[in-house]
């Protein structure tokens, strides 16, 4: 069993300015031209990406990760390759597509108000199933998601125990693992995403403590405070993927 778990959040991508902007303008889809797979970081997604290889870079020794687990979408895979190269560690970066985003299906691309006009039977579904269970047609709902983390927790745990993991992935996912490691229920797991988001390139971390996982950091950006544009918190398509 690894002794810690550091999960981060991918720098903003070029997609969280594309949704955000749909948003804004109230648009039925996001303007983004790559799957979802290929979309890279922004700009600003690569300077959170340095600054957090800064943060690892001041850590002590006994506190720095000896492994990477990553998502093997191109913005997360960029978030721990800047991250390495900023704090000088040369460490395996094990990609796993376990750990991908939720997939939409013909939600893909979607702005909420999207959804409503273009798939309103879905729109109902979706309301009347919340949102662990409701599965859009091709995509996957948050339990699907979870199962799979779960799958990725059993090679991950056996495989690195002892070591301390940082874990690159995306906001679903964040919460997901806390979901699994945390034994969370539904509502405690709704809850906590109702009150709060998983920003870009924040910290969530987790230690081993007495045969069970202890939260001890959630969503923390003080690594990014010397950035000066606002932190994104959304992805923007029909769930608030990232």
């Amino acid at each position: 069993m690894p002794t810690c778990l550091v999960l981060v959040r991918h720098g903003e991508s070029v997609g969280n300015i594309a949704a955000t902007r749909a948003e804004r303008e109230r648009a039925l889809r996001v303007d983004v031209a790559t799957r979802d797979a290929d979309t890279p970081l922004s700009e600003r997604g690569r300077e959170q990406a340095r600054a957090l290889g800064t943060w690892l870079a001041d850590l002590p020794a006994d506190e720095r990760p000896d492994v990477v687990w990553c998502s093997p979408y191109v913005r997360a895979r960029q978030t721990a390759e800047l991250a390495m190269e900023v704090a000088g560690l040369d460490l395996p970066v094990r990609l796993d597509e376990r750990l991908r985003d939720r997939e939409l299906g013909v939600l893909d691309r979607l702005t909420w108000r999207g959804v409503q006009e273009l798939h309103p039977l879905e729109a109902e579904r979706r309301h009347h199933l919340g949102k662990m269970y409701h599965r859009p047609p091709g995509g996957e709902s948050w339990a699907d998601v979870a199962l799979r983390v779960r799958s990725a927790l059993g090679d991950l745990q056996p495989r690195d125990a002892g070591r301390r993991v940082l874990v690159v992935v995306h906001d679903a996912v964040v919460m997901l693992l806390r979901y699994v490691l945390e034994e969370l229920t539904e509502d405690e797991l709704m809850t906590i995403i109702r009150e709060r988001s998983v920003r870009n390139a924040s910290l969530t971390r987790l230690d081993r403590a007495d045969d069970a996982w202890l939260l001890t950091a959630f969503d923390e950006v003080e690594h990014l405070a010397e950035l000066d544009a606002p932190i994104t918190e959304h992805e923007g398509t029909a769930d608030t993927g990232g």
